[in-house]
């Protein structure tokens, strides 16, 4: 993609969009490293106080928590699709920002709302629930949603997942293992949704390339000693049998997992730890257990931009999740400039070439989930860095 000094230049517009490109990204629903940052802003009191970006003659609409639950990240992505209207030139769209108040039935109204105003798309919600009870709406009215929630059981046709799914770190992190000789795979996988999630990925992961399971061991959330314990003879010591170790947990709860570790004498440097984003956390990258690691995450340098110029126009570093509400605004604008009456249609919207965004590039599967390019950082002396990067185009689905 194009751009210079943080903004979009005109190859991101129809150009870009004619070599099957455009759009940008992020997400919630389950806990990113960056959820520790400064908190948004609330939109400021010339533009934010608003319900409506722009004056353009497609509408869509933007349905975010602006109060109640998770309001400051709500606050934060309709900021960032402010920045995104300005940057993209003013486009010809007209953003009307619904509050969903944090729950279901907020959300539906808003959907309703939104389409009752000529909404042709509606951008969000946040959380799974909100993006359920939405979706229900847009389908009756033949609209596309291009939802935030990681949750990839709320994805359907029609239904698309913008935010970073666990499921595409899973691939990324296992194929790059793969590819650098580790064939026999361990996993530590706490007892929650996010763990049921990744599991069901890594098991398939595995498979695909060939490799083997040797153990997994599930534990309760914060409390990792016993199922380290159960899995000592398959990681630890010169008879380890496993040569990675998947571990796909938050911050809080690696720095239980990292002592556990190194109390049954497990070595890095023999069997590699390996992760997910959620490891992008210094309390993470302290743990003696885990230097060696690498883990998969979305290359910083697109938000590192897009964070220096939010915080230039709001007075506040955003949440991670905002380069969703930028990168799904940049995407309908860069869609509307260039399909005209087939901009939201489902064969427009799961260009199996993708969009190109502040956090790379990205697709929509027919089903709703997405795909995207991610880099794999290794964690050295407390610091990581990129040994693979992002690749610049996705390959085919599924392999």
């Amino acid at each position: 993609m194009a751009r210079r000094g943080g903004r979009w230049t005109a190859l991101t517009g129809a150009a870009l969009l004619a070599m099957g490109l455009s759009g940008c990204i992020g997400g919630p629903d389950g806990p990113r490293p960056e959820a520790r940052t400064v908190p948004a802003a609330e939109p400021d009191t010339a533009a934010g106080a608003g319900n409506v970006i722009g004056a353009g003659s497609v509408k869509l609409a933007l349905i975010v928590p602006l109060t109640g639950p998770g309001a400051s990240v709500g606050a934060a992505l309709r900021n960032a699709a402010e920045l995104a209207y300005d940057d993209f030139q003013k486009p010809n769209l007209q953003i009307l920002v619904k509050d969903d108040r944090g729950t279901p039935e907020g959300a539906r109204e808003a959907a309703q709302a939104a389409f009752a105003e000529g909404a042709e798309v509606v951008l969000g919600p946040l959380f799974a629930a909100n993006v359920q009870a939405a979706g229900g709406v847009a389908r009756g009215a033949g609209k596309p949603v291009i939802a935030f929630s990681t949750d990839a059981a709320v994805a359907a046709r029609g239904v698309y997942l913008i935010s970073f799914l666990p499921q595409s770190e899973v691939d990324r992190i296992v194929d790059e293992a793969t590819a650098n000789g580790r064939r026999s795979f361990a996993a530590l996988i706490p007892e929650t949704t996010y763990g049921n999630a990744v599991e069901a990925q890594f098991r398939e992961a595995v498979a695909r390339r060939g490799a083997r399971l040797v153990g997994l061991e599930r534990y309760a959330a914060g409390n990792p000693g016993p199922a380290v314990e159960r899995l000592r003879g398959v990681i630890a010591g010169s008879g380890a049998q496993a040569d990675a170790l998947f571990v796909p947990d938050t911050p809080d709860g690696l720095v239980s997992v990292g002592p556990a570790l190194t109390r049954v004498g497990f070595s890095p440097a023999r069997v590699r730890p390996l992760g997910l984003a959620l490891w992008n956390d210094p309390r993470v990258m302290a743990q003696p257990a885990f230097q060696g690691a690498r883990f998969a995450a979305p290359d910083t340098a697109g938000f590192s931009s897009f964070a220096q110029r939010y915080q230039a126009r709001f007075g506040t570093l955003p949440p991670r999740t905002a380069s969703l509400g930028y990168d799904a605004v940049s995407l309908t604008a860069a869609l509307v400039r260039q399909y005209g009456t087939q901009r939201f249609a489902d064969a427009t919207l799961t260009n199996p070439a993708g969009f190109s965004g502040l956090d790379g590039t990205f697709r929509f599967l027919p089903e709703g989930v997405s795909e995207r390019t991610l880099a794999v950082y290794e964690i050295r002396n407390n610091a990581a860095s990129v040994v693979s990067p992002a690749p610049k185009v996705l390959g085919p689905s599924g392999i």
